[in-house]
């Protein structure tokens, strides 16, 4: 081969040029690819019986139940969620500005907490059967460990989610396609039905979507329950049985679940995408209800709330008031707070080297290098604990044992990153959209390069966001359980892995303390949201 025809063909095998940004961009999705491709190797190089054993004795039954419960909550969240959403948004009813914030406060209820306050209550030994026994026959009391009872418990905490992703999208509708259906004589169930459902099944496929990922990365709300699930397959068989390799086969199958929720969740949202011309410049149409349609509204509001928040948050105030402050509260709260911290910044400095590289990158490779390091969120955390564990026994090991990563505060910060990296990298991304691109222009005609233009403007505009994104990733490692269980270091407890420590063992007035400091931690997030609604709604007050 001659110089002249080596310099011919050199271009087409030219390696994109790797400046900082999109190495950060690859770092990002090693630390994400190699926990799951670690999973993988480990699932198709295993011979280990037991795969067959699982298949033949207890998969189905759990597959079975994955889906039902998946199925219900589904369901019900989309009901609840949608429903409230609409009545807030275009009805008329007593109390509609203090349901449509209040609706959000569950989300400050980790599904296990519900679990266990709930649980408690609707115990036989609780309040709710001595007040049911007097009135109704003691056969039919319904029992909440069980399939509908977990249906039930996760619905009420995790339709925000759906609630959320409704309201934005009834707020944005137009004005005038709903005062057109109502010109046409159409009442409010008609307008929703034929309007406002289409409109905004985009965005309720998306909220259903996420609440189906918390589904199948519970752990502490369906074993305290009894259901037997993917996720608490995987969690036995790998803690319980010992037997990693069969724990990272159902790894791989739960991960399935994921993706095919994934798919569906984007082929609903090209499907059904609508963009109403006009329609904001005036407030939304309310419709005024009749006396009873007003009251079963301000019912069907207000009791997800009671069931999702008052009553659990009751519960546990009553038995934090009669309990006593457990052993080693002081230090999960040093070990919660340092953790979410650390987290916090680490998932920041990642989301924000992402979004600007995506910015600044004129080609497509750093936008979906970006894309790609944000899938983290749809991993299960249990699933992530086994291919993290993976990834650092096999450092490990090529150390020849000098490293030792597996179960320690590395192991964890490293969970969280691949986990959260989706959170700080969406509002940071969504901050950056805010900036006109003609200041990232004048600073480089300027000869101002990237990281200075970063440091110089990026950065002091980015403020809100960056506190956003950080208080986000805070408040999801507080409440983290799954890989926190898997992967903490022995005798270390967070408040989360506290709370599960002592409610398993039915010790509920010492998990009470760390159980309400996690829901007072929860509650930035709904704070966060109720301001975005306030500003999203001044005009149409």
């Amino acid at each position: 081969m001659t110089a002249a025809s080596a310099k011919t063909i050199s271009p087409a095998w030219r390696l994109p040029k790797l400046d900082g940004w999109r190495l950060a961009g690859l770092l990002a999705c090693l630390i994400l690819v190699l926990p799951l491709a670690a999973l993988a190797l480990l699932a198709a190089s295993s011979s280990d019986p037991i795969w067959g054993h699982l298949w033949a004795t207890i998969l189905p039954r759990q597959i079975t139940t994955t889906i039902l419960l998946m199925a219900g909550v589904g369901l019900v969240t989309a009901v609840v969620g949608t429903g409230t959403a609409w009545l807030v948004t275009f009805c008329n009813f007593p109390a509609r500005r203090l349901s449509g914030w209040m609706l959000l406060l569950p989300l400050a209820i980790p599904t296990y907490l519900a679990a266990y306050s709930l649980g408690d209550f609707f115990d036989p030994a609780g309040p709710a059967f001595a007040v049911w026994r007097q009135f109704l026959p003691v056969e039919a009391f319904p029992s909440l460990h069980s399939l509908p009872g977990a249906v039930v418990t996760l619905s009420l905490v995790l339709y925000p989610y759906v609630y959320l992703s409704a309201r934005a999208a009834f707020v944005q509708q137009s004005a005038s396609l709903i005062e057109a259906g109502r010109t046409l004589g159409s009442s409010p169930w008609q307008c929703f039905w034929a309007i406002g459902l289409p409109m905004a099944r985009p965005a309720i496929a998306v909220g259903v979507a996420l609440v189906l990922m918390e589904c199948l990365n519970d752990i502490g709300a369906v074993e305290y329950l009894g259901v037997s699930t993917l996720t608490i397959g995987v969690y036995d068989t790998w803690v319980v049985r010992g037997n990693l390799a069969g724990a990272a086969q159902m790894a791989l199958m739960l991960l399935g679940f994921m993706a095919l929720l994934i798919v569906l969740e984007r082929t609903q949202r090209r499907a059904g995408t609508y963009h109403p011309a006009g329609g904001r410049q005036r407030s939304l149409p309310r419709f005024a209800l009749s006396r009873r349609q007003q009251i079963a509204a301000l019912v069907f509001c207000f009791l997800p709330i009671v069931l999702g928040f008052i009553l659990p948050l009751g519960l546990l105030i009553d038995h934090a008031m009669s309990g006593l402050s457990p052993r080693g509260f002081w230090s999960a709260v040093v070990n919660s707070f340092s953790l979410a911290v650390a987290a916090a910044f680490i998932t920041c400095c990642l989301g924000m080297a992402l979004a600007y590289g995506a910015r600044t990158d004129k080609g497509p490779t750093m936008r979906r290098l970006a894309q790609a390091s944000a899938l983290g969120y749809a991993v299960p955390g249990t699933v992530l604990a086994i291919g993290v564990m993976l990834v650092l026994g096999a450092i490990g090991e090529a150390s020849g044992g000098a490293v030792v990563l597996g179960g320690t505060i590395f192991a964890l910060l490293f969970a969280y990153s691949v986990r959260f990296l989706s959170l700080a990298f969406g509002t940071l991304e969504a901050g950056f959209g805010r900036i006109s691109p003609a200041m990232d222009m004048a600073a480089r005609s300027l000869g101002t390069s990237r990281l200075a233009t970063l440091g110089k403007i990026h950065i002091p505009l980015m403020r809100a966001p960056l506190l956003a994104a950080a208080l986000l990733v805070f408040v999801d490692v507080m409440k983290e359980l799954p890989a926190t269980l898997i992967l903490r270091p022995f005798d270390f407890d967070t408040l989360a892995s506290q709370v599960y420590t002592y409610a398993s063992v039915g010790q509920l007035e010492e998990a009470a303390l760390p159980a309400l400091a996690i829901i007072l931690v929860g509650l930035i997030p709904v704070a966060i949201s109720l301001t975005l609604i306030d500003r999203s709604r001044r005009f149409s007050k």
